[in-house]
């Protein structure tokens, strides 16, 4: 916007006119004053200005304008028709004035000028707020150099101090900076230390990070120049990009000689140890094939004679102890000692056989229950149990160890009765996500839960412990038969199949027990 200041009205008007024909924006002032005021409030790119005024002239005014930061830019160009003299023309461009015009004025050559006092306005404008945005950018770079060596100054205290060798590098990859550290393995700031020959090409796979601007990770070996040896170091380089551009490098050679030393020498002893334990193994398979051999042997050898004691003691009791006869108790009791050392033994050879290896196949335990309970004929037992199963999964496993499982645990529930109480069984499973009894139900799990629950005499679960381990048993022997080994076989055939047998129990309300097994 442009300024015109006259106390004349015509020339006011006249002026105004003139500019605006040229689509330029005027406003104006009839006094120096008024014209001082409004420079206040506005922003003005020209001022156009007359130099005879009532009041404050035109001097006045412009040296006012040159006084203030905010107004001394200000193009002023005086016009006048009295003050024609050389010296008014002098103290018009004295004051501050672009030009000085005098009246009659010729409006093609006052938009010319005016034109082009605008425009060297405006470029002088530009060029300020270039000039104050570099002073800005200058100022930045003052304080992000300060802050930078600062920095580089705290970085290098701190490189100092730490027991790894450390380095500072330029953009391009070199030596700037290295601790004292550095100098064990090189004679100079500006070398690297020297690398193992094997390890040179080391050397090759950083220069391609450095290109890349990646980080660098490696084992090294570097020579140390006192004692002459070439020792494990871990090398570790990154980039210092604190805009987002790489700037340096910050690297560290971490000792780990003595580390790499034990480690080699561990690998020894497990490689030796691994040797040894593979010759026990197969020492001690020979051992359990000899074992099982014997076993096999021993029980048939066994069973042999108590089958003919057995025998011996029937024929006797048939042939030669008339019924009424004490000795009749006495000879049943010997009868069903044979007969329990014979179950005895066979549970033995059962649980000496699980050892071997066995190849899984696809088990149906919908079919192993079957039959299971086929052998068990429930309708004529003596006890009328009343079984139901639940539709179970099929899952990878020995289908004749997982009957044997199935068996010895509705054979306890059978057992373990309350007298007077007909034995109510249940079997039932849900899928879980982890091999835990108390794993949360998951339709997406890996695992079965299989529950056998019964209503029998239970036992105290403090003592839990003790029912899976061989020979141990919770009751009296002459009140429930057995030889204490059934749970041991199950928990070993369950292990077998990489799974888990627990139980959960109340006395006198029954039992349950829990299989985890995988799907």
């Amino acid at each position: 916007m442009i300024l015109i200041v006259d106390d004349i009205d015509a020339n006011l008007i006249a002026l105004k006119k003139t500019l605006e024909v040229h689509n330029l924006k005027v406003e104006t002032a009839i006094s120096g004053d008024e014209a001082l005021k409004k420079i206040l409030k506005f922003d003005y790119r020209l001022i156009i200005l007359d130099v005879q005024m009532p009041g404050m002239d035109g001097f006045e005014v412009a040296e006012i304008l040159a006084q203030s930061n905010r107004t001394k830019d200000i193009p002023v160009l005086f016009l006048s028709a009295s003050s024609k003299d050389k010296k008014y023309i002098s103290k018009g461009y004295a004051s501050g004035a672009v030009d000085y015009i005098t009246k009659p004025v010729d409006p093609d050559l006052l938009i010319l000028k005016v034109k082009s006092f605008l425009k060297i306005a405006d470029q002088q404008n530009e060029l300020k707020g270039i000039q104050e945005m570099l002073s800005k950018e200058v100022e930045i770079r003052k304080k992000a150099q300060e802050k930078l060596s600062l920095e580089m100054q705290q970085m290098q205290f701190v490189l100092e101090s730490l027991p790894q060798m450390a380095f500072v590098l330029s953009k391009q990859g070199e030596l700037e900076y290295v601790n004292h550290q550095w100098f064990d393995y090189s004679v100079s700031a500006t070398e690297f230390p020297t690398v193992h020959p094997e390890d040179k090409p080391i050397w090759e796979k950083w220069n391609v990070r450095l290109q890349l601007g990646k980080s660098f990770n490696s084992e090294i070996r570097l020579h140390h120049l006192e004692s002459k040896e070439y020792c494990y170091f871990m090398m570790k380089v990154v980039p210092i990009q604190p805009s987002g551009f790489i700037t340096k490098w910050v690297g560290t050679f971490t000792d780990i000689n003595q580390q790499k030393l034990v480690n080699e020498q561990l690998e020894t002893l497990v490689q030796k140890r691994t040797k040894e334990l593979t010759i026990k193994n197969e020492d001690l398979e020979l051992t359990n094939h000899e074992l099982q051999q014997f076993a096999w042997v021993v029980s048939h050898d066994l069973k042999e004679p108590i089958r003919k004691i057995e025998m011996i003691v029937k024929m006797i009791k048939d042939r030669f102890i008339e019924k009424d006869s004490l000795a009749i108790d006495y000879i049943d009791r010997a009868v069903n000692s044979a007969r329990r050392m014979r179950q005895l033994i066979d549970d033995l050879l059962t649980y000496s056989r699980l050892s071997a290896t066995a190849n899984f196949e696809t088990t149906d335990l919908n079919i192993v229950v079957k039959e299971v309970l086929d052998d068990l004929d429930s309708e004529a037992h003596p006890k009328q149990p009343t079984i139901t199963v639940a539709p179970l999964p099929t899952i990878p496993g020995i289908p004749s160890q997982l009957r044997q499982v199935f068996q010895n645990l509705i054979g306890n529930a059978l057992k373990f009765t309350k007298p007077g109480v007909p034995p109510i069984i249940s079997i039932s499973w849900k899928q879980i996500a982890e091999k835990s009894a108390d794993s949360q139900e998951d339709s997406n799990g890996k695992f079965c839960k299989i529950t056998v629950n019964d209503n029998g005499i239970g036992f105290d679960e403090s003592l839990l412990y003790k029912i899976f381990i061989i020979f141990q048993s919770l009751n009296n022997r002459q009140v429930y038969e057995g030889t204490g080994i059934g749970l041991a076989i199950a928990k070993k055939i369950i292990e077998k199949h990489n799974g888990i047998i627990t139980a959960k129990s109340t006395v006198g309300e029954g039992s349950s027990f829990i299989i985890i097994l995988p799907l």
